[in-house]
């Protein structure tokens, strides 16, 4: 078996799974963050569930350790209180951002299973856990039963040849592959990594690789722990572990052979992480702001390098710098070596541990029109505020900070770039009754047709309404931040069809994305694919989600407005305006079961 079968075999009491195969998969250990953790509780209580284990269940606050903003305050505080009533540990305010406290702390190891309400808990695969954000009714699955239904994805095998530029980082390497795979050719694999060079590559550095298989659209980005990784761990963690590979004859559905020596710095242009460039195409574009931290970027490594750089200099006038660690023990360690003070002494902002600007809360957010190179993993539009974000490498983005304008740590001007002067808890512990209703399995509405790949959870439903935990008040925001479509939630009609292409639902693990369909009453969603959380979080709500082949659909001629039939259980699909039909396909036997149930809980 393949590094995920392996995990998945031993936590689901099966000698052999193989993709495809749904099986239920214990969870060591089952997180909820500060936003999605008022959610889990929710439908904890909505649904006379109790806590399966408390020893296994926490909540890590790190989207908005601040609680600047008052939701949050509000949703954190609920969240301590049901964790004093059910004994439940808490990686409060101070303590860092949840995925790292997992590694660091021992909460996960190789070969282990951790979820999450973070989309990014796939970072696991740096030390060859398998690790997965899901949705709330997921995670309050998780905690209700300790185990959750799974398919087994197929696997990848990644071989990355050639020898590593010395000034290629890991976050280079990830923008690279970005570039060549994009956000869907890989979606829904397992992807395992190997190569003389990966065999060098530290905890951090694989980190940072890791953190963003959810951006590549993969189910995980798997590293095998060398002896060098396991002593790391142990240092940290005080536990000695054992390593995991794959099998001798492992299968692997697909093999790719990368030469590392082409790698080149790169940065993400602004809107989308795969849209890679080489860092020469920008150089000496005018930034406003720099950002160092994230789960991708935060480790006490990426800091040594931000300090290295920094040292003796200073951020560019008018320029913020604002450097948030991943942990409070690595916010500690660099008090001790003295990089805060290289820090402070440059003109950065440091923040305490957390996520930041990725998350919407604390510090990293920018402005409309503001030019930002951060660290984060994801630089959706709208993501870390209203304005441009590149992505790039710890020390591209100190020196870009530096210099005032895109640039290389070889290449730092001897006088900066300048500018040009001219230019409530009532609410969310209510329990509602729910009856049980029948479920149609064919329906007829009117279609939109959106035709985009790569549609993004921030387009669907943006993360400033992340607070919102009642479905009724979800609809009005649906699409609201994708162009062309801000109306659709005040011309959407019960019972309308939404038709979109590829990779439906990437990046964010938020259930809002599926549910404010719901409050609209969109009675069915069709896609080529779906993000692979996306598709766990409408199956288990009950939202209908089908996938097309476009050959298929192109048979029935739809277009805008076109009224349509969809039968779940056959997958046959009649154009009522023209009388033309075709067969998509249908529900599975577990999405079927779950739809008739009204949802997972």
């Amino acid at each position: 078996m393949t590094i995920i079968e392996k995990i998945i075999a031993a936590h689901s009491n099966q000698k052999v799974v193989k993709p495809g195969d749904i099986v239920d998969v214990f969870i060591d250990t089952r997180a909820a963050r500060d936003f999605g953790g008022a959610n889990v509780v929710k439908n904890l209580l909505d649904n006379g569930l109790t806590v399966d284990d408390p020893s296994k269940t926490i909540f890590t606050f790190d989207c908005n350790p601040g609680g600047s903003d008052q939701k949050y305050a509000q949703n954190q505080h609920y969240c301590r209180q049901y964790a004093r009533q059910n004994n439940l540990r808490i990686y409060d305010v101070d303590s860092g951002i949840g995925t790292h406290l997992a590694i660091d702390s021992g909460l996960a190891w190789p070969g282990s299973t951790f979820v999450s309400t973070d989309s990014h808990a796939n970072i696991m695969g740096a030390i060859g856990s398998f690790g997965q954000g899901m949705g709330d009714q997921d995670i309050a699955a998780a905690w209700a039963k300790g185990y959750v239904w799974f398919k087994v994805p197929a696997s990848i095998r990644l071989n990355l040849t050639g020898k590593k530029s010395a000034d290629v980082s890991a976050k280079d390497i990830v923008l690279n592959l970005l570039s060549i795979f994009g956000a869907n050719k890989l979606l829904g694999y397992s992807v395992e990594i190997y190569g003389p060079e990966v065999d060098k590559l530290t905890l951090s550095e694989r980190v940072t690789i890791s953190s963003m298989a959810t951006e590549m659209g993969a189910i995980i980005l798997l590293f095998s722990p060398t002896p060098a990784v396991l002593d790391e761990l142990k240092a940290l963690t005080g536990k000695g572990f054992q390593t995991i590979t794959a099998g001798p004859d492992a299968v692997y559905e697909k093999t790719f052979d990368i030469d590392l020596g082409k790698f080149v710095p790169m940065v993400a242009k602004p809107g989308h992480p795969h849209d890679d460039i080489a860092v020469d195409a920008v150089r000496n574009l005018k930034i406003d702001s720099g950002f160092i931290g994230s789960c991708t970027n935060g480790r006490i490594e990426d800091l040594r390098i931000t300090a290295s750089i920094l040292n003796g200099k200073k951020v560019a006038p008018g320029v913020v710098l604002k450097i948030v660690p991943a942990t409070d023990a690595i916010w500690k360690q660099a008090m001790d070596e003295g990089l805060i003070k290289i820090f402070k002494d440059a003109g950065a902002m440091v923040s305490n541990a957390g996520c930041a600007g990725c998350a919407a809360g604390q510090v990293g957010q920018n402005g409309p029109g503001e030019v930002t190179i951060s660290t984060g993993n994801r630089n959706f539009e709208g993501k870390q505020g209203k304005g441009m974000v590149y992505l790039a490498s710890p020390a591209i983005v100190a020196a870009s900070a530096v210099a005032g304008c895109i640039t290389t740590p070889d290449q730092i001007p001897a006088e900066p770039a300048l500018f040009d002067v001219t230019s409530h808890t009532s609410q969310v512990i209510r329990k509602e009754e729910k009856a049980r209703v029948e479920k149609p399995t064919v329906v007829e509405g009117s279609v939109w047709i959106i035709p985009k790949d790569d549609i993004d959870t921030d387009m669907i439903f943006h993360n400033r309404y992340l607070t919102i935990t009642d479905i009724k008040e979800m609809g009005q925001y649906t699409f609201d931040n994708l162009k062309g479509f801000e109306d659709f939630a005040k011309k959407a009609k019960p019972g309308d069809i939404v038709i979109t292409s590829k990779n439906f639902g990437a990046g964010s693990s938020r259930q809002q994305a599926v549910d404010c369909f719901l409050s609209l009453g969109i009675s069915c969603i069709l896609a080529e694919s779906y993000g692979a959380i996306y598709e766990r979080n409408a199956i288990n709500a009950a939202m209908p989600i089908l996938t097309y082949a476009p050959e298929e659909l192109a048979k029935v001629e739809l277009k805008n407005g076109d009224r349509i039939r969809v039968n779940f259980e056959t997958g046959e699909l009649d154009n009522l305006d023209n009388q033309k039909g075709t067969t998509i396909n249908k529900f599975y036997e577990a999405q079927l079961a779950i739809y008739r149930n009204g949802g997972l809980l």
